[in-house]
């Protein structure tokens, strides 16, 4: 029988999906496991697709629709408070896809890819996937999980390939200051190293704070990995973009061609109506969103469980009791009607966590978090688990 490659083989299941198999078709669970908005996608994107579908659909050029790319030009200059040309982006098949032509096209077997710890798991999967080695730095959960530079370079050797930020972070919802994105700018720049700065989240951040904008700081080393998922609402669309120094985005574009040829006119056509439409549904959904950050964290304290409060993005992490197996604990949560993603899913540093989602609707941060709540009393955090 054939085999599939050792790389293939090395990849593991993402820990999200084994929560979210293991609840489908459940009507009588409180949903806090995966970042999924409540809102929809707003409705003049949505026509702008069906327009787009009707008029006829061909393909585009590999690097996406021009008025598109410059339309996102001008939003990273409005929105980010740097200046790029059109050729310089790249439009990719949702965030993950550009992960995945970044390191097609800068990774080379045997790499060592430096990336946070806890951090989404495909960025694992993908770096294995390239015949890579992940080498994670911590995340220190005693500091707001935020990373130490200094630490993070000593961990730089002659295999390292790529280094990788995450702000506002998946799975934590820490949001780096100005200065600490300076210091990483400055540690991959010392050592010649491309960074990666993943700011999907960049307009999901709470308390008036700016995005991380690491791009602009060093344009020549330096590629933004940015997503319409997040900011519109537009999960299921699968769109985002990649930005560029100029002397790589001919290879990136090139590089794509093979990957996926072009994206759907009808997507692009939506995430241009969504980029350049009103903009009055991403304040209205980051003050919601806001709004339920500061409802879970009231309800966790009068619980008596103190969480490290977010920043921004979509998610927060609830401390278990030390030394609880994260996984057991999300397992065992499910039997009292909520879901949850285990801290073991996004690294080892957050093996005594849960993350849940502050996307979900009101009524499901209430009851999930109530559940969450008697669950932590009746097993003291998770150290008297069953069996």
């Amino acid at each position: 029988m054939p085999k599939v490659s050792d790389w293939a083989e090395s990849v593991p299941m993402s820990g999200i999906r084994v929560i979210f198999d293991l609840i489908a078709g459940r009507d009588d669970i409180f949903h806090l496991e995966i970042g999924e908005s409540d809102f929809p996608t707003p409705a003049h994107v949505v026509e702008a697709a069906v327009a787009s579908a009707r008029a006829g659909s061909g393909y585009t050029d590999t690097s996406g629709v021009g008025t598109l790319r410059a339309a996102i030009a001008d939003k990273l200059r409005r929105v980010n408070g740097f200046d790029v040309t059109p050729d310089q982006i790249i439009i990719t098949q949702g965030g993950i896809q550009g992960v995945s032509l970044i390191m097609s096209t800068l990774v080379k077997p045997g790499y060592e890819i430096l990336l946070p710890d806890p951090t989404w798991p495909h960025f694992e999967m993908l770096t294995r996937l390239h015949g890579a080695i992940p080498t994670p730095y911590p995340l220190d959960p005693a500091n707001g999980f935020m990373p130490d530079p200094a630490q993070v370079e000593s961990m730089i050797t002659d295999r390292t390939g790529l280094l990788i930020i995450n702000t506002p972070a998946n799975p934590s919802g820490s949001v780096f200051s100005d200065g600490l994105v300076d210091a990483f700018v400055e540690v991959a720049a010392r050592h010649d190293l491309p960074l990666l700065s993943d700011e999907v989240y960049d307009e999901i951040i709470f308390d008036g704070r700016s995005p991380a904008n690491a791009f602009g700081k060093d344009p020549e080393n330096v590629l933004g990995l940015y997503s319409f998922s997040k900011t519109y609402s537009m999960t299921g669309w699968r769109i985002g973009y990649v930005v560029a120094p100029k002397w790589l985005a001919p290879t990136l574009s090139r590089i794509q061609e093979p990957l996926v040829t072009c994206l759907p006119t009808m997507t692009q056509a939506a995430a241009e109506a969504a980029i350049t439409g009103p903009q009055d549904i991403v304040g209205e959904m980051r003050r919601s969103y806001q709004h339920r950050r500061d409802l879970a964290v009231r309800l966790f304290k009068e619980g008596g469980i103190e969480v490290d409060v977010p920043g921004g993005g979509y998610f927060l992490m609830v401390p278990l009791a030390e030394g609880v197996d994260s996984k057991q604990a999300s397992l065992d949560l499910v039997n009292w009607n909520v879901s949850t993603t285990f801290g073991t899913a996004y690294g080892q540093v957050a093996s005594s966590y849960l993350r849940i989602s502050l996307v979900s609707s009101v009524s499901d941060l209430e009851g999930g978090i109530g559940r969450i709540i008697d669950w932590y009393g009746a097993t003291g955090g998770g150290r008297n688990l069953p069996g």
